[in-house]
């Protein structure tokens, strides 16, 4: 009997690298780690095989490809060698493919190059993909490579939902639409629920909320995907750990003009220090818990622009589907902040809506309902997988090719 198949899965930030072994086939993560301040004074690593965790922290980590060696080290002291664990492909995370990617996709020169000229419209995500993209051809060439992309579930968005009201042949000349992000996890959480609730996923109109540092609701009717509150740029919608989402697109007009801002700063003060970061000076949201228990008017103030944010969206995507059959929470946030839920669903019973109090406070971490027995929207906490999917992408196109 031959050996499961693994996929080395790649998510590479500009300072960071995370990677997974996993066999798509079961679903099981034989490996997972995480290189931390590349390019810093020290750096820092760790991976886990089983029960057993090895690090290396400290010595410097120059650059990506040092991280990935350093990855490979680890894989090999803790007993998951790259050449023992039948490995097929390496799938990367990619963030925009803008008009050109909405399919799992070979890695290329061809699609390099296409992901720098797009790297605009994710200025801080694609660069450094396409980073780990190069050096993990370069280390590992005789392995397919392939590209998954966080917008291309939403490439066949409605054309009324993915269209901005702006002249429209600029719009076009530039490229400029909804693009909507986070869709590797909308589909596998869609996906997930469906199962979960034994029913076909053709049948269920969902709102699926992924609230992790980075946020995004989308509204998905027989698992197509009818809108999304990302849009050009992972800027729009929701608010975020460090990110506004929606604002008046004039506040940055009457930047510029009056206080002097140049782009760059603009750019700066929206993608870094905007969001609940922005207003209350926290991105984790157990410290903004203790800090709104202590009084702290600004913490407060945060979570209650987020929950406000989220409500109106949730509100939104019923008008949009007519009825929510699931409303499904997801992500760092979305799964491990019960009062975030509780907040987001209080007082919507009259919409159909109705969550119980003890089932929301159950700190089980697998896919569970929050709802009530009589509730005519069943509420779920689903725990997202974008590795395990990002995965299965990869040997489907393996497969489609054999």
């Amino acid at each position: 009997m031959s050996a499961p198949r693994t996929v080395l899965v790649i998510n590479s930030g500009s300072s960071s690298l995370k990677c997974q072994l996993i066999e798509p086939d079961s679903g099981v993560s034989r490996a997972d780690g995480t290189i931390e301040r590349i390019g810093e004074d020290s750096g820092l690593a760790g991976m886990t095989v089983g029960d057993r965790e090895v690090r290396r922290d400290g010595p410097p980590i120059p650059d990506h490809d040092a991280a990935l060696r350093t990855a490979f080290a680890l894989l090999e002291q803790a007993g998951a060698a790259l050449d023992s664990v039948n490995l097929v492909a390496v799938g990367h995370r990619a963030v925009h493919g803008g008009r050109s990617f909405f399919e799992p996709t070979p890695v290329t020169d061809a699609l390099i190059a296409k992901m720098r000229e797009l790297a605009p419209l994710a200025p801080l995500h694609n660069p450094p993909a396409v980073l780990g993209m190069e050096v993990a051809r370069r280390l590992l060439p005789d392995l397919p490579h392939i590209a998954v992309f966080d917008t291309a579930f939403f490439h066949h968005l409605p054309t009324p939902a993915a269209t901005y009201a702006i002249d429209r042949e600029l719009a076009e000349r530039w490229h400029i639409r909804r693009y909507g992000f986070h869709g590797t996890s909308h589909r596998y959480v869609s996906e997930q629920a469906a199962e979960f609730l034994g029913v076909p996923l053709r049948e269920l109109n969902q709102i699926v909320l992924h609230l992790g540092n980075g946020a995004s609701a989308a509204a998905i009717a027989g698992g197509r995907p009818v809108d999304t509150s990302m849009g050009l740029t992972p800027l729009e919608g929701l608010v975020m750990g460090t990110r506004p989402g929606d604002v008046d697109a004039g506040i940055i007009l009457y930047l510029a003009r009056t206080a002097g801002m140049t782009v760059d700063e603009i750019d700066a003060m929206l993608n870094r220090h905007s969001g609940v970061y922005g207003l209350g000076g926290q991105v984790d949201f157990r410290e903004l818990h203790k800090r709104i228990a202590a009084g702290d008017a600004a913490a407060k103030l945060a979570y209650d622009v987020y929950i406000h944010r989220l409500r109106k969206y949730i509100g939104a995507y019923l008008a949009v589907l007519g009825h929510a059959d699931v409303i499904v929470f997801t992500a760092g946030v979305g799964e491990n902040d019960p009062a975030v839920r509780r907040d987001a669903l209080a007082g919507l019973d009259g919409l159909g809506i109705e969550v119980d109090d003890e089932l929301n406070e159950s700190p089980v971490r697998t896919a569970r309902r929050i709802s009530t027995a009589d509730s005519p929207t069943t509420v779920l906490v689903v725990p997202t997988n974008e590795e395990l999917a990002i995965a299965r992408d990869c040997v489907a196109v393996l497969d489609a090719a054999s």
